[in-house]
Formats: C-alpha cells, sequence, structure tokens
C-alpha cells in the first residue's frame, strides 16, 4: 500500500487522483462515523457507519488505525489493504500502520514550499487567518520528525503533478519489486536448505 503523508496544499489530493487514474492504483476507502455531506457517496468518498458501529469494530482491532476528530471517528480498516491501494493520512496514521509491520508498505512524505502552499490555499479561498493558523500548525504535526519511517521524500514545488505522480510510482515499484524479489530469493534459499537436509 502507497501511504502519501502531506501537509494542507501539498499537492497531496491531486496526486492520489493521477496515480489511480493512470498507474493502477485504488483509493483506500476509509471509515467515519459522521454523516454524509452533500454530494458524498458511500463506499467511494468513505464507508459511512455509525459511530455505535465504529466503536464496536475498534473493540474488534478492525482497523489499522484511527482518530476521532469533532467528535467524529475517522479510520482504515485492515480489510481490502492491499498493495495496489493509496492511502492519505497524517504522521499519527503513518505511525500506527508502520508500526503494525505489514508487508508491501511504503510511506512517501510530500515536502511543499511554505510560500507555495499559501499560494495555493489562497486560491482555493481560504482566510489570511486560517491560513496563519494551519500553517502553524501543520509545520509542527507534518514535519519528517514525526515519522518513525519514511521510504522517501518527494519536494512537490519540483515538477507539475503528473511528473510528480510518475515519479512516486517509480519509488514505489521500486521499493516493492525489490521486497519481492527478496520474498523470491529467501524461498529458493529455504527449498535449497531443505533439499540439502534431505540428502
Amino acid at each position: 500500500m502507497l501511504i502519501l503523508v502531506g501537509a494542507s496544499a501539498s499537492g497531496k489530493t491531486d496526486i492520489a487522483k493521477i496515480l489511480i487514474r493512470d498507474y493502477g492504483f485504488q483509493k483506500m476507502v476509509t471509515t467515519t462515523s459522521r454523516r454524509p455531506r452533500k454530494g458524498e457517496e458511500n463506499h467511494v468518498d468513505y464507508h459511512f457507519i455509525s459511530k455505535k458501529v465504529f466503536e464496536n469494530r475498534i473493540a474488534k482491532d478492525r482497523f489499522l488505525e484511527y482518530v476521532q476528530y469533532n467528535n467524529h471517528y475517522y479510520g482504515t480498516p485492515k480489510k481490502g489493504a492491499t498493495k495496489d491501494k493509496v492511502l492519505i493520512v497524517d504522521p499519527e496514521g503513518a505511525n500506527s500502520i508502520y508500526d503494525k509491520e505489514l508487508p508491501d508498505i511504503v510511506i512517501i512524505l510530500l515536502e511543499t514550499a511554505e510560500e507555495i502552499r499559501k499560494e495555493r490555499m489562497l486560491e482555493r479561498g481560504d482566510t489570511l487567518i486560517q491560513i496563519i493558523d494551519r500553517l502553524e500548525k501543520d509545520n509542527a504535526h507534518f514535519d519528517k520528525s514525526q515519522l518513525h519511517h519514511i521510504d522517501f521524500i518527494v519536494n512537490t514545488t519540483e515538477g507539475t503533478q503528473d511528473e510528480l505522480a510518475e515519479k512516486i510510482n517509480d519509488l514505489y515499484h521500486h521499493v516493492i519489486d525489490q521486497e519481492n524479489q527478496m520474498s523470491i530469493f529467501d524461498v529458493l534459499r529455504t527449498d535449497e536448505k531443505n533439499n540439502k537436509e534431505r540428502e
């Protein structure tokens, strides 16, 4: 599974869309206990469930990670967490998933110059007060020191979003292909050892 971590206006959502459109990734649909907003579709934007059901799934250890925000739960279900999925989470979510030592996980931190992020926030209609508040919070929350593990850091100001998506796809498959080769080597080595023991 490809995990993208990036602050507000780092371009992570648009890059994820390109990875899904052009490179065969699928969106990892997360779960929430909040009600759907206008235009949101169940099992497409989120898996919408009640707070009671969410808490029941927490008790049954059904989530890779979850948080509570504004009195609503948000979480990544274990079911469906396959290597062809792309997931956007914050550092806490990435740490929770990494600490579970799952196979085929690649964590990429997207870094963007603060001035670029500020320009993007202004373009999407955020107020100056909102922008200052978000930048201050994000600068601390999304610092690379907050992550237990990072496979790659990608500067999103260096290239178009299409170029960045291509780069991220290449980096992801570089790691996954290496892991698969190591797995095949381990199997061959085990078979060779077993054959020698039989002789």
